[in-house]
C-alpha cells in the first residue's frame, strides 16, 4: 500500500506540474558592496558599472497565481570595495581595498502588483513586483595584515534579500525584467572589518562600525522563457 500511495503521489505531482506555467532564464548586471570599506552609497550608478562587478546567474519561476510566483535563483556576484572611491576622508586616506566573488542561492516568493497572466490576450503585459526569501551565500573572508586586506578562508552565511523590479512580456514566451535588490547579510566580515568572527588564534585588527552588518546589492536585467500549459491556479 505504501508503494501504491507513493506512485499515486508521483503521478498526481507530474500531472499537477504539467498544468502550470514556468519561466527559466538568465540574470545579468552589476553588484555593489556596502560595508566598512569603499563607497558607502547604495545608489551611485558608477558603483555598479565597473567591469570588475559584472555578475550573472540563472533564475527559475513557477507562476503559482496571477499575483505570486515561487522563485529560485543562483547568482555569481563579483564585487569589490576600494577606499579611494569613498567620499569619506577617513576611508580615502586609509586606502583599504578588496575584491570578492559571492555565490548566492535564493528561494522565495515573488509578489506582483498587478495581475500577471502569461496566457491572457491583453497586451502589453507589465507589472512591478517584490521578491524576498531565504538566501544562502558562499564567499571568502578577509583580514588586515601589514596594512592591507588579505583574502582568507572560504565562508558561508545567510542573507535577506529585499528586491523590487518591473517586468514585461516581450512576446508570448519571452519576459524581460529590470530589478534592484539589496541583500542584508548576517556577517560584518565580508570586508575584513570584524575579525572577532574568524576562528583563529591570531588576533587581527578590527575597524569600522561594528553595529552594522555588510550589504551587497544586485542591479540588472533578467530574461526568461516561459513554458507550460495554461495554469489551473489554486488558492495558495
Amino acid at each position: 500500500m505504501r508503494y501504491i500511495l507513493i506512485g499515486l503521489s508521483i503521478c498526481l505531482g507530474i500531472q499537477f506540474a504539467s498544468a502550470q506555467t514556468y519561466e527559466a532564464g538568465l540574470m545579468l548586471g552589476g553588484v555593489n558592496f556596502v560595508g566598512d570599506v569603499g563607497s558607502s552609497s547604495f545608489m551611485k550608478t558608477e558603483d555598479y558599472l565597473s567591469q570588475d562587478k559584472v555578475s550573472y546567474g540563472v533564475i527559475l519561476k513557477w507562476n503559482r497565481s496571477p499575483r505570486h510566483a515561487f522563485r529560485f535563483s543562483i547568482l555569481r556576484a563579483n564585487t569589490f570595495g576600494n577606499d579611494l572611491r569613498s567620499d569619506e576622508p577617513r576611508r580615502f586616506n586609509r586606502r583599504y581595498s578588496f575584491e570578492s566573488s559571492i555565490t548566492e542561492l535564493s528561494v522565495g516568493l515573488e509578489l506582483n502588483f498587478f495581475e500577471w497572466d502569461l496566457h491572457a490576450l491583453k497586451r502589453p503585459l507589465i507589472t512591478p513586483y517584490l521578491y524576498t526569501g531565504p538566501t544562502y551565500f558562499f564567499t571568502n573572508d578577509f583580514f588586515v595584515e601589514n596594512g592591507e586586506l588579505v583574502e582568507g578562508n572560504s565562508i558561508s552565511n545567510f542573507a535577506i534579500p529585499l528586491v523590487i523590479g518591473i517586468k514585461g512580456a516581450l512576446s508570448k514566451h519571452w519576459i524581460l525584467a529590470l530589478e534592484f535588490g539589496a541583500r542584508y547579510t548576517f556577517t560584518d566580515n565580508l570586508d575584513g572589518s570584524a575579525q572577532d568572527e574568524i576562528n583563529s588564534q591570531t588576533i587581527y585588527p578590527t575597524f569600522g562600525n561594528s553595529n552594522m552588518n555588510d550589504w551587497y546589492m544586485f542591479s540588472g536585467l533578467t530574461l526568461t522563457y516561459t513554458f507550460g500549459r495554461k495554469p489551473c491556479y489554486c488558492n495558495f
